[in-house]
Order: C-alpha cells, then structure tokens, then sequence
C-alpha cells in the first residue's frame, strides 16, 4: 500500500482514537516500549532529533522529557490528522511549545543532508512503501560520523508464543480495535503488516544494505518487538 493514498486515509480515519487504541491493544506496554526509545536516544547525546512517522507525537514527546529541553525536537508524519492531534496536545503542555511538527514523507525527506544527529522511527517503518529508499533518505540527513538512526518495530516472536500471538493479532486485534476506532479494516491491514514484517536479523541486513554500520537489535516483549540501531 503506498504511502499518502490508502494508508494515509487510513490513519486519518482512526486519529481520533489512536493513541487509546494503542494503550488498551498493547496492554500499557507501548509507555514502556517508547520510554527505552528515548532513554536509547538520550545515549547519543543528540542536539538535532527527527522523529518519523511520528503520528499523534507521543515519541517526540517522551523524547522532550527525556532529553530536555535544549535539544531540537522534529516530528514528521505524511497524515495530517495525526499531526493536528500532535499540535492539539503540543498546546495542553507548556513543556513541548518548541517541538515542531511538519508535515512530509519518509521517502523524501525535506531535510538538508547530514542536519540531524539521531534519527527516531516507532512502529512506521512496516508501512513505508519502499523501506530501501527511506532508509536511504535518512542515512543522507544524518549527520556523519556519528548519526544515529533508532527504529522501534514489530518483530517475530519467540516461537512458543507464536501458536497464541498471531491469532491474538489476526482475529482478536481488528475485532478489539473496530470497537475502539470504528475501522476494524485498518487494524486488519496493521495486523497483516505485523505478521509479514522481517525478522530482527532480516530488517537488520535490510538496514545494512542502505548503507548504515554497526547495527544492533534488542528484542522486548518475548521478541514481539524490537529496537535497532545503525550508524552512518
């Protein structure tokens, strides 16, 4: 599915009831997932951060608490109901005014090249129509030698919770999530992403092959998730 066509629409539809649906299906584990997130950026001492897909904000927000404030915050996100959700909650809390939120797609990024220290991407990179060619994108933007690109995404689970995972995603996810957002058919696509997506190792070689080094994946969740990180 292209990104800015059918899933774009597809996140525009359920924006309103994103990020509960996200809390309520991941069973609060998605607050944890995005705090080791920016505990991991934090590592990198950043003072340029761009987080892509960034959808209602909520990594560049965990990424604002953790880093502080002097450091340059970025989120870019291709729906624009998700990125007036970010803005509505931007407002709430005096503590985000400086996080700019801009609307753009991951395969052309409108960044000069080499401009961003680390780089965040949290549970978008599955539906990236051409992941080479943003992998690419991003490597151009980051800074060299030390630029530092930080993916957190679905990953195949340790095989004795498979017989009971897919199941839960395939049937039980949509049905749960229909309620929820009223679109069980866009949790249905996000759930066939989930059971398709590469591997740790795979998605690992995939990053390798668009040009980063010295990459590493820690899988959480009994290997349901995982964090990469690659160097320029």
């Amino acid at each position: 599915m292209p990104e800015g066509t059918v899933v774009e629409r597809m996140f525009a539809d359920i924006a309103g009831r994103y990020d509960l649906a996200n809390h309520l299906l991941s069973g609060g584990l998605d607050f944890y997932w995005r705090h080791v997130l920016a505990r991991t950026a934090k590592g990198c001492r950043p003072r340029v951060v761009l987080d892509l897909a960034t959808g209602s904000g909520d990594v560049a927000f965990a990424l604002r608490r953790k880093l502080g404030g002097e450091v340059d915050i970025t989120g870019l996100d291709f729906c624009r109901p998700m990125l007036e959700r970010a803005e509505a909650k931007k407002r709430a809390n005096p503590i985000y005014r400086d996080i700019k939120f801009v609307l753009g797609d991951c395969h052309t990024l409108p960044m000069a090249d080499q401009s961003i220290d680390v780089i965040t991407l949290a549970f978008g990179l599955r539906n990236l129509e051409e992941r080479d060619r943003s992998l690419r994108e991003m490597l151009r933007v980051l800074r060299r030698p030390q630029g530092t690109l930080i993916v957190l995404e679905f990953t195949q689970p340790v095989p004795w919770l498979k017989p009971f995972y897919f199941p839960y995603i395939k049937h039980v996810l949509p049905r749960l999530a229909g309620l929820i957002t009223g679109n069980r058919e866009a949790y249905r696509y996000l759930a066939a992403s989930i059971a398709s997506f590469p591997t740790k190792e795979s998605l690992s070689e995939e990053i390798r092959a668009a040009g980063f080094s010295r990459i590493t994946a820690r899988a959480m969740s009994f290997s349901t998730v995982a964090i990469h990180m690659a160097q320029v």
